[in-house]
């Protein structure tokens, strides 16, 4: 199968890798092309860029989560439009451990056989530039870079020095961005402000614009004209819909995998969405899906929200399936200590939530040691943490559901919290890295003809 495909590559971290992908995206789009979004890693705030600009929800490629058979099949079969872009994770051959070229940009831009644009950061260099283009590109055997754009260029003479150096890599210079302050987008402590949290779509916008009127876009469809053939996609056997899932969805949490909401439908789910935040009631469903995110930044909306709060504790004493990630177990808490507040969550686990300065973020691993409403047997597992925040005063009490080698998790490398037919954990999972879709779905069926 044939699938035109660029991935965008970073030097290091905070080199423009988003913004740059979002204004190729706009710039393909202006030519008449329709554009399927990428992120490689495991990160949720930068694919709500993607999908704002494209107007497709972006996936995910994390070879670690997903394994290599996993990533080539999501790929190919989410690959429904003109053109694929990918972007990449930190910088290009940054993977997991030190030494390790594994679940790296390049590791992945290999795996889908992607041509590969590596975005240069030329604010305080001129001619050592060439130094580090060339490091890129002889660093691997192949590193499969195809082209090069140069970003927080300071002038016209700035440039000239640096397109003169970087001659010596036969390299084409696929863009070159002047400074501008307007490009820059809001940070936090875990990056990027979701896209959904703010409605950033006209900044997402303009800022495309600006910089897409840089780039040589004819050079970048050049580039992936001919792209190397990937295996057909397999077929897909949807499940008739048997139940009903909610999934939260507003400012607090957005944290989805794509993949995940998607295996929930091919194994029987129908999927209504809701606000922890606005809405009063919850959807006649027959288990809900809590996602990761920020509630602690709207936690004075969710406190206020006391029916909602209600409900869910209610039906989770009632044994409805509920599943939650990070954001969604902060919410199952107690209350959410931040900055000088403390915000009344739901109460159905006995532990609290405080937020610190210190960041957490992990590749996972370990195995489930207790049955649970995702998982019917004991088996490994390989998720990811990313967070600020640590459970505090949790009950000795507690049951917990994963045992990790790899990871923090909630307590002493335990993660994954069981009440009732609740399971609540800071690791994120793919879902088709085991039958987690599978059996939360059942689990749903089973809880409706109760």
């Amino acid at each position: 199968m044939k699938i035109p495909r660029i991935t965008l590559a970073g030097v290091t971290s905070g080199v423009g890798k988003t913004s740059i992908t979002c204004a190729i995206i706009y710039a393909l789009q202006k030519k008449g092309f329709s554009v399927q979004s990428f992120k490689v890693g495991p990160d949720y705030i930068d694919p709500s860029y993607l999908s704002s600009i494209s107007k497709k929800e972006a996936f995910n490629l994390d070879v670690w989560l997903m394994g290599e058979k996993h990533l080539i099949e999501s790929f190919v079969s989410n690959s429904k439009s003109d053109i694929s872009v990918i972007e990449g994770v930190m910088g290009y051959y940054d993977g997991f451990g030190g030494n390790s070229n594994y679940a790296s940009t390049h590791h992945v831009a290999s795996i889908i056989k992607s041509p590969v644009i590596l975005i240069l950061d030329a604010s305080k260099t001129s001619r050592s530039i060439a130094a580090t283009a060339i490091g890129f590109q002889k660093f691997h055997r192949n590193s499969r870079i195809s082209g090069l754009i140069l970003n927080k260029i300071g002038s016209k003479k700035h440039e000239i020095l640096c397109r003169e150096a970087l001659e010596k890599t036969n390299l084409p210079i696929i863009g070159v961005i002047y400074k501008n302050s307007e490009l820059n987008f809001e940070a936090r402590h875990l990056g990027l402000i979701p896209a959904k949290e703010k409605n950033l779509k006209s900044k997402i916008e303009k800022t495309s614009k600006i910089i897409s009127d840089s780039l040589d876009i004819d050079k970048i469809i050049q580039i992936i004209k001919n792209p190397f053939p990937l295996p057909n996609k397999s077929k897909i056997l949807l499940k008739k819909p048997k139940t009903t899932i909610s999934i939260a969805l507003d400012g607090s949490f957005n944290f989805y995998y794509r993949d995940n909401l998607e295996a929930l439908r091919r194994e029987g789910a129908v999927l209504k969405f809701f606000s922890p935040i606005h809405d009063k009631r919850l959807p006649k469903s027959d288990g809900i899906y809590i996602g990761g995110g920020f509630p602690e930044i709207l936690g004075n909306l969710l406190e206020k929200n006391y029916s909602m709060k209600k409900t869910i504790k209610k039906i989770s004493e009632e044994n409805t399936p509920i599943y939650a990630e990070c954001g969604g177990l902060m919410y199952l808490t107690k209350s959410i200590d931040y900055g000088n507040k403390k915000y009344k969550m739901i109460g159905l686990f006995d532990a609290e939530t405080k937020m610190t300065k210190k960041m957490k973020l992990n590749y996972t691993k370990g195995k489930i040691i207790s049955k649970n409403n995702i998982s019917d047997k004991f088996h490994n597992l390989r998720g990811h943490e990313f967070h600020y925040s640590e459970l505090t005063s949790v009950s000795s009490d507690s049951k917990f559901a994963y045992e990790l080698d790899i990871g923090d998790g909630i307590k002493n490398h335990k993660d994954g919290m069981i009440q009732y037919n609740t399971l609540a954990s800071y690791g994120h999972l793919y879902f088709d890295s085991s039958n987690y879709a599978q059996i939360f779905v059942n689990n749903c069926i089973k809880n409706s003809r109760r």
